[in-house]
């Protein structure tokens, strides 16, 4: 019997792996119960996909030999236990790449920063010379590039949904940047269960594999002694020297692998703040690993850019700065942003809450923020959280609603920061369409 794939949710991930299926040989349905947008429809049609939009038809469903999901649908849904219980595999895209690929892979999951370790690693990888695709939360779909544009090497950027659905995917260098509470909407509101999904990276991993990973990060180190990884254990700290992994002092980052040591200035890295020097010393760990040059990998940390909508840098006007982190989707992302703030702030926060507890961010705006601006179209929870902490507090519904009040309140020499703490869709597309509407807010001023 021929296999079938039947990919469900046509998005990026889902029309990537539609893609690779079709390249395989492989029989391929999709199937997307909200509308297919325009660009993915043309994709399907251009590869003589078969696919419905907006709705799932069980008859051409249930006869799968194998289901990739999008990352974005829960495993709780009625549709896919069915699919469960009748023996069908469901697996995520990332599972069903890796299948067809003999890529070397570094993997790079946790609950913030990932990204730009993400951008950080395939960047300073490239700039040494190596042909690296990067795939995963980033660009085109891992499945898409495995059937267009194989690489030899790959960095992945993983979610927790997307470590879900994988059996034997295994990363020869995985990277866990830190776990704290995310998405705990999607795992019951139970940590732990979170915990699993993120250490799920390393499962299939051997003697001859590495895990970089935060050694400062309490529920990483006892997540390393429940799940025993298997891999070779390279950690990173800011506060305890490491014969093998990465350690600070003098200021200075020292990197040691083997007889290897490389160190570098703090003061010389472009992105600012103590979980972006974590974000780098993971990023050259795996860099040496993989036996870049020294010299090359200090040169290309000193000119990275660092990732859009992550405290980009948009405009100074009238002597006010604004920023950019909307992609700060949880509230340990915005307690790094507030933490790196000097000035007075003018906070942005606000959108779809993921069960967020505010109550470790109250030392910290109670230090640095004057006013806040929630965008979102419920606000109690923030408000009831901070009304005894910060007097000015007000409630808008776009992102140049946001930004006009944030004029008002800023002085000459403070800073305006979007970081939402949540999640995007109760009034965007994403945190990238917000970070946008925020940017041409700015620049409109």
């Amino acid at each position: 019997m021929k296999e079938r794939i039947v990919v469900l949710g046509a998005g990026e991930s889902g029309v990537g792996a539609a893609i690779l299926a079709q390249k395989m040989g492989l029989e391929v349905f999709v199937s997307d119960r909200s509308e297919i947008k325009e660009h993915y429809v043309r994709e399907l049609q251009q590869n003589h996909i078969l696919y419905e939009s907006g709705t799932h038809t069980e008859a051409l469903l249930m006869n799968a030999t194998t289901v990739v999901k999008s990352p974005g649908i829960p495993d709780h849904v009625p549709l896919i236990k069915q699919m469960r219980i009748k023996g069908i595999q469901v697996i995520s895209e990332i599972e069903f790449a890796a299948k067809y690929s003999d890529a070397t892979v570094i993997g790079i999951t946790g609950s913030n920063g990932k990204t730009t370790t993400t951008l950080l690693t395939h960047h300073l990888l490239k700039e040494a010379g190596y042909e690296i695709g990067i795939a995963g939360n980033i660009g085109d779909s891992f499945a898409k590039q495995v059937a267009n544009t194989p690489y030899a090497k790959y960095v992945l950027e993983l979610s927790s949904f997307q470590l879900d659905g994988i059996e034997n995917f295994k990363p020869h260098i995985a990277v866990i940047t830190n776990i704290t509470p995310d998405h705990l909407d999607r795992y019951n509101y139970d940590f732990d269960q979170y915990v699993a999904s993120k250490f799920r990276i390393t499962k299939n991993q051997n003697a001859s594999d590495y895990l970089i990973y935060d050694a400062d990060d309490p529920v990483i180190v006892a997540g390393i002694e429940k799940y025993k990884p298997k891999a070779q254990l390279v950690p990173f700290s800011l506060v305890e020297k490491k014969n093998l992994g990465a350690y600070v002092k003098d200021d200075e980052i020292v990197i040691r692998i083997n007889k290897d040591k490389l160190k570098m200035s703090i003061s010389k890295l472009p992105i600012v703040g103590k979980h972006n020097t974590k974000n780098a010393m993971a990023a050259t760990l795996a860099a040496q690993l993989m036996k870049a040059r020294k010299k090359t990998i200090l040169e290309s940390l000193e000119n990275f850019e660092g990732a859009e909508h992550r405290l980009e840098q948009v405009l100074k006007v009238n002597g006010v700065n604004y920023i950019n982190d909307s992609k700060a989707t949880n509230v340990n992302a915005t307690f790094y942003a507030l933490e790196c703030m000097t000035n007075p702030t003018v906070w942005i926060v606000g959108g779809v809450d993921k069960g967020n507890d505010y109550s470790e961010l109250y030392p910290l705006v109670r230090e640095k923020v004057k006013a806040i601006v929630c965008l979102g179209l419920d606000n109690s929870k923030i408000k009831q959280a901070f009304q005894n902490i910060v007097e000015d507090i007000i409630e808008v519904e776009s992102a140049e609603a946001a930004v006009q009040a944030a004029y008002g309140f800023a002085n000459k020499g403070e800073t305006v920061l979007l970081s939402p703490a949540c999640a995007s869709f109760d009034l965007f597309e994403n945190y990238e369409d917000r970070g946008r509407k925020f940017k041409e807010a700015v620049r409109k001023l």
